[in-house]
């Protein structure tokens, strides 16, 4: 019988071998990614406290189009720029969620840095 790879197992891994490299601080906290076939998501965390300081998704109420596209990628990025930026954030870990770093990845990461965050 053949059985197919379950891939988002194997983007768990990835992600666990990549936390176990990177964490977020209060002074440079971790911009985290998810991304599904619709929507993306970003965070941005301090992993040492354990809370989340800022996030925006594409399933907001206030967001406009469709949420799985590189353009919605770039707003997200630029959106969650800008609400760091308020809450006095500008240097950060990226943290790709075992994605690869192509596409909506790429773009909400072009975004965020258009936007004013350093990483």
């Amino acid at each position: 019988m053949i059985t197919r790879k379950d891939s988002n197992r194997a983007r768990l891994k990835r992600h666990a071998r990549v936390r176990a490299k990177i964490s977020g601080t209060a002074e440079r906290p971790r911009l985290c990614v998810y991304r599904s076939n619709a929507n993306i998501s970003a965070q941005v965390i301090d992993d040492i406290k354990g809370i989340t300081l800022v996030s925006a998704s594409t399933l907001e109420k206030g967001f406009e189009g469709n949420g799985g596209n590189k353009a919605a990628a770039k707003k997200i990025g630029e959106i969650i720029a800008e609400r760091a930026q308020n809450k006095g954030i500008t240097e950060v870990v990226f943290d790709r969620g075992g994605y690869l770093y192509h596409g909506r990845v790429s773009e909400l990461a072009a975004g965020a840095r258009e936007g004013g965050l350093k990483f």
